[in-house]
């Protein structure tokens, strides 16, 4: 039980929870800055540093427009996935430019990230989906590819980079 007066760290702010009834954050948020005080107390820097801008481009999604708003768990993985893009852009680049070292760091962040998304589809199972969407929306030429990648968004969800579908979608159409 929390006594009056009783000063809550941010450390013991997550145990409060359980000590307040069990109101504990179950949000993906709410997962990313409790994996963040862990990873700030066994000084893993690459995974506090990226936790850190995660939970910075997570808040900056959430005031941006007229009005700020609590991003729902699919908000958040989109943001993280956008995060995870420009980490693998950012790593290619570093490859190109030979700088090793800090394409090793953004590899590093990425996976830090990836541990948050969802499992990648594989190219099998993205073009079933496709194909299935070609068949549910009745597309024929490349004039459908826009209902055809919304009938296929829906299960894809995040799954499957959108370049990824896009290039499977049009393979589909033309043959």
């Amino acid at each position: 039980m929390v006594r009056i007066g009783e000063v809550i760290t941010p450390v013991s702010r997550l145990t409060a929870g359980a000590r307040l009834g069990g109101m504990t954050d179950t949000t993906l948020k709410g997962t990313l800055r409790s994996d963040l005080h862990d990873a700030i107390r066994s000084q893993d820097k690459v995974r506090s540093g990226t936790l850190r801008m995660t939970l910075t481009a997570i808040t900056n999604a959430e005031v941006a427009g007229d009005e700020a708003k609590e991003l729902s768990d699919d908000e958040v993985l989109k943001v993280i996935a956008k995060e995870a893009k420009k980490r693998k852009e950012a790593s290619t680049a570093y490859t190109e430019a030979s700088r090793p070292e800090l394409a090793a760091t953004e590899d590093a962040e990425l996976a830090v990230l990836e541990t948050y998304l969802p499992k990648q589809l594989d190219d099998a199972e993205l073009e079933r989906i496709v194909r299935a969407a070609v068949e549910s929306s009745g597309a024929t030429g490349m004039a459908q590819m826009g209902q055809v990648m919304k009938a296929a968004q829906g299960e894809i969800a995040g799954r499957a980079d959108g370049g990824r579908v896009a290039a499977i979608v049009k393979r589909v159409l033309a043959g």
